[in-house]
């Protein structure tokens, strides 16, 4: 095997949370291109299939699944779909959260009902179907990957209303450390990339603000905001042999914000 062979993902099948967004689409593309089946998981097909033809069309078996993953049901059916229909489940991404710009407050004035969604999308929508993969996985006895996202404020305050959402990406990194010291004996892999502001739609209204994005950029030392591709060396490293002894690692991207603070 070569040194560039350990990245590649043939006969590995992803299983991706979120995999029709900005981010999940670009790494179902990437995983694709290393050899990767996919099962592209959204809240419709019309979210999610786009995403399984980009993947077709770079010769790897794709699927489009429908599902909820903040409800049991539907992660543990989502699962067992791929199962059925891909053969296996290797690895999981999950690219399902945001919402930060959404729902700003004061901490002292944060309401509850913003509080538990920005803790449904960023966290339990991440935890469920992480579950039902990792029970796939340890049954298979094959060990496997899990990649979590969790994002620099999960390691950095700003003064701007994000309480929930920094709370949400700590718990994210601390799951992270936590779900890879419990399935270590099952070979399976737990590691999460941290990401500063990636040039998606989601946050596109924000970025399209010239004094919002100059905020941002000025301070960032590569002196721009992220893209997926940016995401996608680190991505392929956790999900493939490469990275067969790193586990509860939480990996920073963004172009040098954090070693400025």
């Amino acid at each position: 095997m070569s040194s560039l062979d350990r990245f590649r993902l043939d006969g590995k099948v992803a299983f991706i949370p979120g995999g029709g967004g900005g981010i999940g689409s670009a790494l179902a593309c990437g995983l694709a291109g290393a050899g990767a089946s996919v099962a592209v998981v959204e809240r419709t097909r019309e979210l999610g299939e786009p995403t399984a033809e980009k993947v077709r069309a770079a010769g790897c078996r794709a699927l489009a699944v429908v599902g909820d993953m903040t409800k049991e049901e539907d992660a543990d059916r989502a699962v067992a779909e791929t199962l059925a229909e891909l053969g296996s489940l290797n690895i999981i991404i999950n690219a399902i959260g945001g919402g930060a710009g959404k729902v700003l407050f004061p901490v002292h004035e944060y309401p509850r009902d913003a509080w538990d969604w920005i803790f449904e999308l960023n966290v339990r929508a991440n935890l469920l179907p992480t579950q039902a993969a990792a029970r796939a996985m340890i049954a298979a006895g094959k060990g496997g990957r899990v990649l979590n996202i969790s994002s620099v404020r999960a390691q950095l305050g700003i003064n701007a209303g994000y309480s929930a959402y920094v709370a949400a990406k700590g718990a994210i990194s601390s799951l992270t450390r936590q779900m890879a010291t419990e399935w270590a004996p099952y070979g399976i892999t737990v590691n999460a990339i941290s990401p500063t502001f990636v040039d998606t739609p989601q946050v596109a209204m924000l970025l399209d603000d010239p004094d919002f994005k100059k905020g941002v950029v000025s301070r960032i030392p590569l002196g721009r905001v992220g893209t997926p591709d940016d995401l996608l060396g680190a991505v392929l490293f956790f999900c493939s042999d490469a990275s067969a002894f790193v586990t509860g690692q939480i990996l920073t991207i963004d172009g040098g914000l954090t070693a400025t603070q």
